[in-house]
């Protein structure tokens, strides 16, 4: 038995565990989505009342960088781990009224893809962050349940580098991640004139290319360099931030994350325990050298752009604010329709490779 001294010293929990009781309360999120709900009752062919079930309507805040308690619950990883000379930081920014910024957390650092002075090292450049373990509360280990919705969503103010969203569930294999590129408005802006060295940023182009002829179409989607059309991001057709806030929210579909484990994809593809969502962050994996800097407002779980959520993306986001209900209509009726029904683009069974970040994802 923990004694209850212990219990209220490791980092809240009876906080934790009055918050999480507080939110599954007021929500009454049903543990059962409803696309799947709809497959077990066709399979049957049961009458249901789709009354029974919803879609929540409001988001799921995941981790939210207007509390700067949040910052603190997070960790870097760089190669410096390793011997590299790559470093990441992670630094809460405060409101800034004149600029309608958002308090926000700042990822930077410098990407430097010098080996160290040691044979077992044969690749360095990348940098990473995500949240800590979030601890025990009532009922054990506590986790994330994303399975009600569709997206992950990210606000954020890029630098247009070529970052990737990392999600680690509680799955059987610990080191498996899924990943999926954090897609913005400008993340193709990067080219040889925009870059202060045009050798290395060539040379960075050459190392890409190589690796797609190396794994050729094996490539998931998700992956690369041209956003997935289920992906939502800013309708704008603009490649500047000129007469913006630079903010945007991008929603990644939960369904299209790749299975990777120290960074090659792993087959077969297996979907994210939406149930048991152990930690979310962050990675550069450009292994472009020089700084970078990423900021990032709030990460939360949605079905779509809501009244809940509007006004704010509005004021943060400007013109680049997403419509209302974005996504929500078009996702939610095709995944509740009959398996028959449904014509989703299923990646290929014999997608393998791709190098992504290393294992020092991990604690």
């Amino acid at each position: 038995m923990i004694p209850i001294r212990r219990l209220a010293a490791q980092g809240g929990f009876f906080r934790r565990s009055a918050e999480e009781l507080g939110r599954l309360s007021k929500i009454g999120i049903v543990r059962i989505s409803v696309s799947r709900a709809a497959k077990i009752l066709t399979k049957h062919k049961i009458a249901w009342n789709t009354e029974a079930l919803h879609t929540p309507t409001k988001p799921y805040t995941l981790l939210n960088f207007e509390d700067e308690r949040t910052v603190s619950e997070c960790k870097t990883f760089a190669d410096r781990a390793v011997g590299g000379f790559s470093t990441a930081s992670l630094d809460y920014e405060p409101a800034d009224p004149s600029s309608n910024d958002p308090a926000h957390v700042r990822f930077h650092g410098s990407i430097s893809t010098k080996l160290p002075d040691n044979w077992r090292v044969e690749r360095t450049g990348y940098a990473a962050f995500r949240n800590k373990d979030r601890g025990l509360w009532l009922f054990g280990r506590l986790f994330w349940d994303v399975d009600p919705y569709a997206y992950l969503a990210l606000r954020i103010k890029s630098d247009g580098r070529r970052y990737t969203v990392n999600i680690q569930t509680d799955s059987l294999v610990e080191t498996d991640i899924h990943q999926h590129r954090l897609y913005t408005r400008h993340h193709r802006m990067q080219d040889a004139a925009a870059t202060t060295d045009q050798a290395l940023y060539a040379k960075s182009v050459r190392d890409a290319e190589a690796a797609e002829e190396l794994y050729s179409d094996s490539i998931p989607s998700a992956l690369s360099d041209v956003p997935p059309e289920s992906t939502v991001i800013s309708s704008t057709s603009s490649t500047t931030t000129s007469g913006t806030t630079g903010w945007e929210t991008v929603f990644l579909p939960f369904n299209s994350f790749v299975r990777t484990n120290h960074g090659f994809v792993i087959e077969p593809q297996t979907s994210i325990i939406r149930q048991r969502v152990k930690s979310i962050g962050i990675g550069l994996t450009d292994r472009i050298e020089g700084p970078y800097d990423l900021r990032i407002h709030k990460i939360w779980a949605t079905n779509g752009m809501g009244e809940a959520d509007i006004e704010e993306e509005r004021r943060i986001c400007g013109a680049d604010a997403l419509p209302l209900d974005e996504g929500v209509r078009s996702a939610w009726a095709e995944s509740s329709q009959e398996p028959e029904a449904q014509s989703p683009k299923k990646p290929e069974a014999d997608k393998k490779g791709l190098r992504g970040l290393r294992s020092e994802w991990e604690e």
